[in-house]
This record gives structure tokens, sequence and C-alpha cells, in this order.
């Protein structure tokens, strides 16, 4: 076990070794330890002394972890960017004056999900960039696909254009997935680390919200011009951030890793003992084999992180969020760009509710609250379309195949359309309470050091795989099943998420990286 090898916190002995603000060879004494301070203190109950951790906490500043995680989700943003695109780009792209650039219904799917392709891709090579380059300069790596790919679709003078733009985004969309939460982690500390955890979603639902928006005023050209502008501001800040500690303990560069503590937790603690923690669970780490996947601490942690990034995706959440104005379309909204703009807002502000309250509620309660509430509202939604289908007998039932999702209802706003964007709109708060940033931050939390790498690369390949089959299968299925028969499917994963969820994803809250490390160890 390797979880604080060297110290136990909260234990008379930890107490009296490693006094708070003594530097390595220096004598502590009762009257000079700024951690023991008096003898009188000394000799309080263990039960009411505070631990070493929280002293250490109580003295940390947090200016610059929350600076370096602003120029870190930056990449998030600019994928979140690269979600909401399609939704007001293609109505427009199947308008385009151009033939050549003019989307057919097969070609505005493809123009939908293949950009989860391309995240897939980035996920595979993420996973060996994040332990190879390491987790700086992998983010910055991403804004070069980034910007190439917007400016591909800017310059398009054909669908294959257009698809090699966002292949290329969606490349830098995988990366940055799997790098940025690593990279969080890593530089926050047990206290933080869920809140701004959970900011890499908010900033994925920013960014959504602010295509939504964007393309209410903008064409599909300039649109994508404003693409490229938050990755460029990303690189610039990302090379005045460290690296993270971890990672540069991993590599035995000790001096950096100082360096880097210094700038992320202020001047005022004891950044030894903070990276003697580090090395302690740092030394012991080994190159990953694949025997060590009959490991409990690791195929246990893997097993979780891939089957929550499962149940994200067959939630639905994207099949929503890729076609939000045709499905609203299709719902009998004469403003659907509206309409979308509203399920983005709501999905930003429930997002950021969840950063302030992770940290204390918990992980597991957040999931399994989310899933009742995506389940039940995914149920309604189906209802509605059920009642407001036209019946089998009815020859615009017909019709279902020719339109852009393939369903055919009346022209006339339905009298239930409230309904429709109720239970959208419930959906999408459920998801940003903990479906959507949660399993992210789970991700980035219970690998152990040796196999984040590979591990998050497998978790963000199944994630983005599993986009993009229900993206782009999403139209087949409202044909296969009918609309409320695929909601309510979406109803039923959401039911068995929530069902893993209690049975097999540990709490994380206010734990260190290397007290997660060590509880998967103890299992067998």
């Amino acid at each position: 076990m390797v979880c604080f090898s060297r110290v136990k916190l909260g234990t008379e002995a930890a107490w009296a070794t490693f006094p708070f603000g003594v530097r390595t060879g220096e004598m502590a004494s009762e009257e000079s330890s700024p951690l023991l301070g008096t003898a009188a203190e000394v000799e309080l109950p263990a039960a009411e002394r505070p631990s070493q951790l929280d002293v250490y906490l109580s003295k940390v500043q947090n200016r610059n972890v929350y600076l370096a995680t602003f120029a870190a989700v930056l990449g998030p943003l600019s994928f979140g960017f690269v979600l909401g695109y399609s939704s007001p780009a293609i109505p427009s792209l199947k308008r385009s004056g151009n033939p050549a650039l003019r989307l057919e219904d097969s070609q505005a799917s493809w123009f939908g999900s293949v950009v989860t392709l391309g995240a897939a891709a980035g996920g595979i090579l993420g996973g060996y960039l994040v332990d190879k380059a390491g987790r700086k300069l992998s983010l910055m790596f991403c804004a070069v696909p980034y910007v190439f790919g917007f400016l591909t679709i800017v310059s398009a003078q054909n669908v294959w254009m257009l698809y090699v733009g966002r292949l290329l985004s969606g490349l830098a969309s995988g990366v940055t997935s799997l790098v940025v939460p690593v990279y969080i982690s890593e530089i926050a500390h047990s206290k933080v680390r869920g809140m701004l955890g959970s900011c890499v979603q908010l900033m994925v639902v920013t960014g959504i919200l602010g295509a939504y928006m964007a393309g209410m005023g903008l064409g599909w050209r300039w649109l994508a011009v404003l693409g490229s502008v938050p990755p460029c501001i990303m690189l610039g800040l990302m090379a005045f951030m460290p690296e993270t500690p971890r990672f540069l303990l991993s590599r035995n560069q000790q001096a950096e890793a100082v360096a880097a503590l210094q700038f992320l937790r202020g001047p005022l603690v004891e950044h030894e003992w903070e990276c003697r923690e580090i090395q302690a669970s740092a030394h012991e780490q080994q190159e990953l084999s694949l025997a060590e996947f009959k490991n409990p601490s690791i195929y246990k942690p893997f097993f979780i992180g891939v089957t929550i990034m499962f149940f994200q995706q067959v939630s639905g959440i994207n099949a929503i969020m890729f076609y939000a104005e045709t499905i609203f379309e299709e719902a009998n909204f004469k403003n659907s760009s509206a309409a979308s703009v509203i399920v983005g807002s709501i999905q930003v502000f429930f997002t950021a509710v969840a950063a302030l309250i992770i940290d204390r509620t918990g992980r597991k309660i957040l999931l399994v609250f989310s899933g009742f509430i995506m389940a039940a509202s995914a149920a309604v939604f189906g209802m509605y379309f059920k009642m407001a289908l036209p019946g089998p007998g009815n020859s615009s039932h017909v019709k279902w195949s020719d339109s852009p999702l393939g369903l055919a209802l009346v022209e006339e706003e339905h009298s239930l359309a409230w309904l429709a964007v109720l239970s959208v709109g419930l959906f999408i708060m459920g998801f940003a309470l903990g479906w959507g940033p949660i399993p992210w931050l789970v991700m980035s939390e219970i690998f152990p050091l040796r196999a984040r790498g590979v591990a998050s690369g497998a978790c963000v390949l199944t994630n983005w795989f599993m986009a993009f089959l229900i993206t782009k299968e999403f139209h087949d299925l409202m044909v296969l099943l009918t609309p409320y028969g695929t909601f309510w499917l979406f109803s039923g994963t959401c039911l068995l998420s929530v069902l893993f969820t209690i049975l097999c994803v540990p709490e994380t809250k206010g734990k260190s990286l290397e007290e997660i490390e060590a509880y998967f160890q103890r299992l067998r």
C-alpha cells in the first residue's frame, strides 16, 4: 500500500514526526514548531487535534491554482463550442447557396457525428501524450488541431473539407477531455478538487451555450472563426502555468515539483511536506503492464471508469444536444433556436450549482439524484411523443422517414408542446447536476498514477465511441423504436446507471488521490 507510507495522518506518530514548518534535517521542539504549538496544545485529546493535512490546507492560498485551472478549462470551452457548433450550423448549411456545401440529411448526420470519431482517436492519442509529454505540453498541443479544424471549416470549398475540419476539432476535443481533468485533479488539493474538476463540464456547457447564442446572429463561417479564439488564448496562458507536481515527481524532478507547489499553494505552507507525501507514492510506481490488470487496484477502478462513461452517453444526452434545434422543430416549436438557448442556459446554471455543492454533498449522492431525474424526464418526453404522434392509421405517420429526424408532426404548435420543453429542461438539469460533470471528475481521481494515462484513454475512447453510436444512430433508433420508444429506452438506461452507482461507485469526497488509490488496493 503506497498511500501515506511515510506518515499516518491523524495519529500521534504523525503528529510528532513531521512538525509543520520544519524543513528536512531541522530539529523540532514544542516551543518552535508552528504545527505542534505549545505543550498544552500537544496534550489535547487525539480526536480534538487537527490533522496535519488540515493544518497544511488551512494555510494554502488558492489564487494560483484557480488561475491554472482557468487556463486549462479554456480547452473544454473550445470542446463545448465544437459540440454546440453543429446545432446552428447544420440548418444554415442545409440552406447554403453553394451546392458543393449544401448538406443532405445523411451528410448532416455525418457532420454532426464525425466529431465523435475524431474525439475517440483523440482519447487514444491523449492517453499516450499525457504520460510521455506530460499534462502541460499535452494541453498546449490541443490548441493546434482546434485552430486548424476551425480554419479548415472557414475555408471549406466542399463537404469533405467540412468533415476534415470537424474531424480535427474532434481530435482536439478527445485529447482535451482526457488531459484537462487529469491536470486539474493533480494540481488541486482535496478541499477544492471536486469544485475545480466540475469546472471542466461547466466550461463545456458554456461553450455549447455560446455556440447556440452566437449561431443566432452569425453565419457558419464566422461562427467557426469565433471558435478558434479560445484555444489560442489557452495556448498563451498555459505557457506560463506549471506542470503537475505528481508528474514531475514521477520523473524524479523534485526541484521542479517543489517550485510547482510553491506556485500552486502559495508561500505560507511547507511545500516539502506535500512533496514527500506525493513522492512516497510516486517512487513506488512502475510502468503499467498487462499482467497488472489482475490487480484489484487496477481493474476495479478501470471497470468503474469505463462503465460510468458508457452510462453517461447511453443516457441520450449527446443525441439531445447535437440535434437540439431539430428536436424542437419536430416538437412543433416555431422558434427552435431560442428553445435551444434556453436549454443551454439551464445546463450552464445547474452545472455551476453542481460545482458549488459537490465537495459538500459528495459525488455518489449527486449521481443517484441526477439519474432519477433523467429517468423520469426522459419517460415524460417519450410520453409527449406518444400523445403528439399521429395514430398508426393516419397517413401522416408514414411521413416519419421523410423528415430530418424522420418525424412528421402537424405544422401548428401542439397544445402539449410545453410538456416537451419541461421534460427536456428537467433532463438537462438532472444531467448537469450529476452525470455531466461527475464521470469526468471520477475518471481523474480513481486511477493510480502509473495507470492514469492508459486507463483514462480507455475511458475517453469508450465515451466518444458511444457518443458516435448514439449520435449517428439516433435517427435509426427513432425509426425503429418510434420517438417515444427511443426516449423510454434512454429512461431505462438512466435507471440502470443509478443501480450501478449505488452498487459500484465509491465516494471520493475529501480524499487525497493517494487515499483513493489505497482504498482500491485494500479491495480483494
